[in-house]
């Protein structure tokens, strides 16, 4: 991509948004390396390691716009009106996210923002958490035997209390919980409300892909010690299903069930 240029010229740059993926830089497209070796301005997420904001040019400009639940470093807003503001002026922007864009990403409001004001936008897909978690981890989210369906939701929104899962998790069905772990008392409750059972089986994936990763296992009842007592920290998914279950115990669950 070009760099930017003078005023006279009136070039508008294109913003980028880019999924950087679950951490690791050796998981990060080709296609994403390529455009953060290459950006102008590298507007980036609290989750982007220092490794990966070292891939780009020395002379780039790298702004966090870290976010976390209890303070924002810039409002939703004002993050559109950067990168609009960079890109006109002339400047290539790399608009990094964890994960991927179009996943709790937001992506979608500030690819709007961006065509709204004429600015140029593409979207690079990253790998989701989810995979990466589940993956690293060992749970197959999709199971011939066990699991069809898949469902994403967040855990950390308004209304928590108020939204209907009822069917979400159960026989069949696995559920990836992002940003969860801060209201996990309050999703354990609310998914045993909506009918799961207690002994739902459950797993924690810490840091996936990330030095000191851990997966952590039990039942849905347990999720808030199993929370609590291992001290679990941000970045962390919750994945609610029977996949979870260790493979040796999820072998016998399955062959008892086939015997009754």
């Amino acid at each position: 991509m070009a760099r930017s240029t003078s005023s006279s010229t009136a070039r508008i740059g294109t913003v980028s948004l880019v999924g950087a993926g679950p951490g690791d830089p050796d998981l990060l497209t080709l296609r994403a390396a390529r455009l953060i070796a290459d950006a102008s301005v590298v507007v980036h997420d609290g989750l982007v390691g220092a490794e990966i904001l070292a891939m780009a040019p020395r002379d780039a400009r790298l702004i966090s716009v870290a976010k976390s639940r209890a303070r924002h470093t810039m409002k939703q807003e004002d993050i559109c009106a950067l990168l609009v503001r960079e890109a006109l002026a002339g400047n290539d922007v790399v608009r990094l996210k964890g994960g991927d864009p179009l996943i709790f990403g937001r992506g979608g409001e500030e690819a709007e923002a961006c065509r709204a004001a004429g600015v140029p936008v593409q979207i690079v897909p990253g790998i989701s958490a989810a995979q990466a978690a589940a993956s690293l981890a060992e749970i197959p989210l999709t199971h011939r035997d066990h699991a069809s369906i898949v469902s994403f939701v967040a855990g950390q929104c308004k209304g928590l209390s108020e939204q209907d899962w009822s069917g979400l998790a159960g026989v069949g069905r696995t559920l990836v919980i992002y940003m969860g772990v801060a209201t996990a008392a309050q999703i354990s409750e609310k998914l045993m409300e909506d009918g799961l059972a207690p002994d739902a089986a459950v797993a924690v994936v810490e840091r996936a892909s990330l030095p000191g990763m851990r997966v952590l296992r039990g039942v849905l009842a347990g999720l808030p010690d199993i929370v609590a007592d291992n001290e679990v920290r941000s970045p962390a998914l919750i994945v609610i299903g029977e996949v979870t279950r260790e493979p040796d115990a999820a072998l016998a669950h399955f062959a008892m069930e086939a015997q009754q």
